[in-house]
Formats: structure tokens, C-alpha cells, sequence
């Protein structure tokens, strides 16, 4: 059973993705950044999320905000507290003092080789981690991240541009420019991996408990779903099915992907070198399709609905 560490800003999503880790393998602890909604709240609704699965997985709290430029959230989608505006009551545990930046350098330390590293946030605490240690990436097993938009597809106000990299381009600059090898699982990815609404439905009905606050949570994120008539999206669960089973990849390419800095419509943008002119080394490996069963199977598993997949 794998160990994973990772970072996160619930975010339904996200939650979802910390299901399935739960379920699946072992989880180091949660490094909380601000993307979908701010820090006070992605921090509280990780400690909800810990305290609701009965489990003593430590949070660590980490950037409020981006590096450089300030960016709006996705409360629109996930609701203003991230977790759907359901008003649970707060957990009563407490995140550690310990900055999450500062948590994925100690424990990479501490367990070298031993970690795969789970990207689900905006990359502001990991690009920070790689400057408090530029050898970071030798420390991790893997790292797998969810950003990006591989041909331009994405899904905020600026048409090439995916939310996590586009709140915080300079962050993304950093970690892909200086992370060696990484798996990409992409917005685009996402899109085409989408579940029916009526799958997803029955998961929830057939699953446990943590089915019914996922449930919950999700109200608002699902109904913003139906509207765009795509599919159930489930990005965050994606990257972590692929950082759980790396074999549930048919399809993937190794090639140079940058981050668009300047400002303008394309700032944010993931370019890819699809056809290695440009002499860049192939830093991510770009999963391209799925085994679409096996991934439904994973998350039905990590909602008690097994069979529902």
C-alpha cells in the first residue's frame, strides 16, 4: 500500500480525491494551500474532513495566497465555504503550527523514497517547498499533479488557462521547471473521464456514511455539473486514482510543458512541446486516457459503494 502526501484545497473535489486515499492507501498528512476558497476555509473543511473519517492524518496550513498576483477562488462551484455552504459544524481538532511548506520538506526528509506526492491545490506551498530545498525531488517517489489545460481547453475566464495553474502561474513555473519528472493529469484529461450523473447518483445512494456528507458537500458542485450538461467532473479524483494506480494509465506522453507567465489572455497556459523541437527535456508525463471502469471502481470503493462502479 502506497503512502501518500498531499496537498489540497477542499474544495469538494478535493475531497472526493482524500476519499479515495483513505480508502486506498496511506496518507502522511494534508498540506493546505488557498485555490478553490481561502485558507481559513480550506484549512477547516481538511480538518472536517479528517475529523468525519474518525482518522489522525496531521493538516499542516500553508499559503493564503499566490506568490506574485492575487487570484479569485472557485466559490461559484464548490460554494463560498468550498465545502457547499451545508454549515456542518467546525471539527474540533486544530491544524499543526508547522507551515505546510515546511511539512513537505521535513517528512520528504524524513522518509526519503518512501512518498508520492499528490498535487491537488494551486503549487504556491510546493513551489515554496522546492526553494526552502532544491533536492526535494529527489526525496519523492512520484510527484502527480492535477493543473493544466494540454491543448488549451480550460476552465476559467482566460479560454487556454486551468484553474490551479492559472491562480498561481509563478508557483507552476517554478515546480515544472524545476521538478525533474512529473505525472499531469489535465483538465482535458478530466473532461473525458467524466462520470454520467446517474453513476455517480448511485454511488452515493448505495454508498456509507462518508457517502451521505460527500452528498452533502458536493450539492452545489453537482447541480453546477448538471448545468454545463458535461458530466459528473471529478478532476482531483482523477490525479488520485492515477497516483494510487499508476497502471490505470492506456495512454499517456512524455514531452516539455511550460507555464505562460506574460501577462494577457494566455497567462497561466500549460504549453506543451508536443513535437520536442524546442530541446527542453520531457518533464511531465501527460496521461491521456484512463481505464475509465477502473477508475469509477476506485471511487465507488472510496464512497462504500463498491459494486456501483
Amino acid at each position: 500500500m502506497s503512502t501518500l502526501l498531499i496537498d489540497t484545497d477542499p474544495g469538494v473535489d478535493d475531497a472526493l480525491a482524500i476519499l479515495m486515499a483513505h480508502a486506498h492507501a496511506r496518507i502522511a498528512g494534508l498540506c493546505i494551500a488557498a485555490g478553490n476558497v481561502g485558507l481559513a476555509h480550506t484549512a477547516r473543511n481538511a480538518l472536517k474532513l479528517v475529523e468525519t473519517l474518525g482518522v489522525d492524518i496531521p493538516v499542516f496550513a500553508g499559503c493564503p495566497s499566490p506568490l506574485v498576483v492575487p487570484a479569485p477562488g472557485a466559490g461559484f462551484v464548490h460554494g463560498e465555504d468550498g465545502f457547499g455552504d451545508t454549515a456542518y459544524l467546525p471539527a474540533t481538532r486544530r491544524a499543526a503550527d508547522e507551515h505546510a511548506a515546511a511539512a513537505i520538506v521535513r517528512l520528504a526528509r524524513e522518509r526519503p523514497g518512501e512518498l508520492t506526492l499528490v498535487a491537488l491545490a494551486p503549487l504556491t506551498n510546493l513551489a515554496l517547498a522546492l526553494r526552502l530545498d532544491p533536492d526535494l525531488p529527489s526525496r519523492f517517489a512520484r510527484l502527480v499533479v492535477m493543473g493544466g489545460a494540454v491543448t488549451g481547453r480550460g476552465n476559467i475566464h482566460l479560454a487556454p488557462v486551468e484553474f490551479n495553474i492559472g491562480f498561481d502561474p509563478e508557483a507552476a513555473h517554478v515546480v515544472f521547471s524545476e521538478w525533474p519528472q512529473l505525472d499531469l493529469v489535465d483538465w482535458e484529461a478530466c473532461l473525458r473521464h467524466a462520470m454520467t450523473f446517474d453513476a455517480f447518483e448511485r454511488m452515493l445512494d448505495a454508498g456509507a456514511e462518508r457517502a451521505r456528507f460527500y452528498a452533502a458537500i458536493s450539492r452545489k458542485a453537482r447541480a453546477f455539473n448538471r448545468s454545463r450538461g458535461r458530466g459528473m467532473i471529478a478532476a482531483d479524483a482523477l490525479a488520485m486514482a492515477v497516483a494510487l494506480d499508476p497502471s490505470i494509465v492506456v495512454q499517456s506522453e512524455r514531452h516539455h510543458v511550460a507555464i505562460e507567465l506574460a501577462s494577457g489572455l494566455g497567462r497561466g497556459a500549460t504549453v506543451v512541446d508536443w513535437h520536442d523541437r524546442l530541446g527542453g527535456r520531457p518533464n511531465a508525463n501527460i496521461v491521456l486516457e484512463v481505464d475509465q471502469g477502473r477508475f469509477e471502481a476506485l471511487v465507488a470503493a472510496a464512497l462504500g459503494a463498491e459494486g456501483q462502479g
